[in-house]
C-alpha cells in the first residue's frame, strides 16, 4: 500500500478515475500562478520593510487565492472519484474514509 499526502492508496482497490487518470486540474493553474506572484510580491514588500497591514493584506489573498484551488479540486475529486465508487461498497467506504482524514487535515 502506497502512502501519499498521508493517506493510503491501495493499488489493488483504486477508483475507476485512479485507474483511468486522474481529473483534470490544468484550469487550476492561473490561480496558482496569481497566488505565486502575490507571494513574490510580498518577499518585495518585506523586503522594503512595507506597512505590515498592506503584507497581511495580500498574504490573506494568497490564502484566499489557495483555498479556492483547494476547495475546485476536492469539488473535482467527489464528482469523479468519490461518485464512481459509489457502485462498490467497499470502495466507497475507503473514499469516505479518505474525505474524513482528508478534512482532519484541513
Amino acid at each position: 500500500m502506497k502512502r501519499m499526502n498521508g493517506l493510503d492508496h491501495s493499488e489493488k482497490t483504486a477508483c475507476q478515475c485512479q485507474e483511468k487518470s486522474f481529473p483534470d486540474h490544468v484550469g487550476e493553474l492561473a490561480r496558482v500562478n496569481r497566488a505565486l506572484g502575490q507571494l513574490e510580491g510580498v518577499k518585495r514588500m518585506i523586503g522594503e520593510r512595507r506597512y505590515c497591514v498592506d503584507i497581511l493584506q495580500q498574504l490573506r489573498a494568497i490564502r484566499y487565492a489557495v483555498k479556492a484551488v483547494e476547495v475546485n479540486i476536492l469539488k473535482r475529486h467527489l464528482d469523479a472519484c468519490v461518485a464512481e465508487s459509489f457502485a462498490d461498497k467497499v470502495e466507497r467506504d475507503q473514499k469516505i474514509e479518505e474525505i474524513k482524514e482528508l478534512l482532519v487535515r484541513f
